[in-house]
């Protein structure tokens, strides 16, 4: 997959789970400490995910969510990748939500994220819920919102938390697109030859990218 140049179909029918390995000769397959998507992963993104004339890289807007209290927008580091001529733009909106989501603010599997805490509607709600409907009325008509997230161990159990996840985003307005697991390793001969981050729980050596898109009512 990863020297496919096919652009991405727009299809309202989820794609197969696909698997995302760096090239041979990349040196860095693991992320930098603190973040969930290794840079090759989000080079990828940006030239291929979302089909683009001579694979220009598509403008995407990146945000880390470390916790989901009261608040959290003011919290959250954002990082905006852009082209020269998307700057020269400036009515263009990224159409690529990139969200990196720490192992510490998942929900737990059992949580049920599709009614907020507060009784405040919509994008007023706290946690998953507000935010999700927050970047859905960020984003424009058929705009991508990215999850990165990885497991982590409660009890020595590694957590499974993108159903709920996805389930909440549908609620928002979100359509379900693609799970993808990008690999923290190189592949060589019949084997993968790990690079861990430091700060992954033992025994994870992927991430994942769920892939949703904005729906907006006809």
């Amino acid at each position: 997959m990863q020297h496919s140049t096919t652009p991405r179909p727009r299809t309202a029918h989820p794609l197969p789970t696909t698997i995302w390995l760096p090239g041979p000769d990349e040196p860095n397959a693991a992320p930098i400490p603190g973040a969930v998507l290794p840079a090759w992963a989000l080079d990828k993104i940006r030239t291929e995910f979302v089909g683009r004339p001579e694979h220009r890289p598509a403008p995407l807007l990146k945000i880390a969510i470390r916790d989901t209290a009261p608040g959290m927008d003011a919290r959250i580091p954002t990082a905006s990748f852009t082209t020269t001529a998307d700057d020269e733009d400036a009515t263009n909106r990224p159409s690529i939500l990139l969200a990196e989501l720490h192992p510490d603010a998942l929900p737990a599997p059992d949580d049920d994220l599709t009614v907020g805490e507060s009784e405040m509607p919509g994008a007023l709600e706290d946690g998953w819920p507000g935010f999700f409907h927050r970047a859905h009325r960020l984003l424009p008509a058929s705009g991508f919102l990215l999850l990165a997230t990885r497991q982590r161990r409660d009890s020595g159990h590694l957590t499974d938390p993108l159903g709920a996840l996805i389930a909440s985003a549908r609620t928002a307005g979100f359509r379900y697109l693609q799970h993808i697991v990008v690999v923290y390793g190189h592949p060589v001969g019949n084997r993968l030859v790990p690079a861990l981050p430091a700060d992954a729980s033992r025994g994870v050596a992927h991430c994942d990218l769920i892939a949703l898109s904005a729906v907006r009512p006809a």
